[in-house]
């Protein structure tokens, strides 16, 4: 089964501009994923802001011109080097922001906002960090694979986190073929980040309106990734439902 949804547009200022991905017909196919913001930053869009209950999770691509600073109202200040992810667990509450490291610089990267267990929903705020350099790397025939969370075959993330989920930053050569395995009862979803990709023989954009949704199942599935003509990026998100996590 595959469930469309819809990715919308929004911008704020002249430095952000993001393709904005929310659960609107509440089919939950996104869980334990509560929204992703591809985005672009060029300079300091949002002011320090509370968070609650969830956890927002910051990935910077590769290929992003500079890093975000990153500074919490526990006292955490880094930087977010691309290639790198920092996970903020709100919990019972936290302020933070993050802004480009380096003026006229733009930032690419996700935002990801991930619900939290009920057993921790209202427990203290913590952050974590991945540098870019721990990420494991898998290389396939014409495919390289980055598992900034979760796992991808044998290899893992090394970062531990609240709530289980993994994330797979997916670069295709032209006419590569790639299959991801899914763990059993975990919904996944796809979202292009550069060119036009085929999954499961359908063909999606990253300009395209819309991503491909995968409702968990009870047999194992798997994703068929292709690129066609160019060479493409996507990424793979899969997790157990919020309520089968302890």
């Amino acid at each position: 089964m595959v469930v469309r949804l819809r990715l919308d547009h929004m911008t704020h200022g002249a430095q952000f501009r993001a393709r904005v991905l929310r659960d609107h017909g509440r089919s939950g196919a996104l869980d334990p994923v509560l929204g992703v913001d591809h985005a672009y930053m060029g300079g300091p869009t949002f002011p320090p802001h509370p968070h609650a209950g969830f956890s927002a999770v910051s990935y910077v691509f590769s290929d992003a011109e500079t890093g975000l600073n990153n500074r919490d109202s526990i006292g955490t200040i880094n930087l977010i080097r691309p290639g790198g992810l920092h996970w903020t667990a709100a919990g019972r509450g936290i302020v933070h922001e993050e802004t480009p490291a380096d003026s006229g610089k733009v930032a690419h990267l996700f935002q990801i906002f991930i619900d939290l267990p009920v057993t921790i929903k209202n427990a203290a705020p913590f952050a974590i960090s991945l540098e870019p350099e721990d990420v494991p790397v898998v290389q396939r025939n014409g495919a390289l694979i980055r598992v900034p969370l979760g796992h991808f075959e044998k290899f893992s993330s090394p970062l531990e986190t609240p709530t289980r989920i993994t994330l797979l930053d997916i670069t295709l050569d032209a006419g590569a073929t790639l299959q991801v395995p899914l763990d059993d009862a975990c919904n996944a979803f796809v979202i292009p980040v550069h060119g036009s990709i085929s999954i499961n023989g359908m063909e999606f954009d990253v300009d395209g309106e819309d991503i491909p949704a995968f409702p968990a199942a009870s047999q194992s599935q798997h994703l068929i990734l292709e690129a066609n003509s160019s060479s493409a990026q996507a990424a793979v998100f899969f997790g157990l439902p919020i309520s089968l996590q302890a």
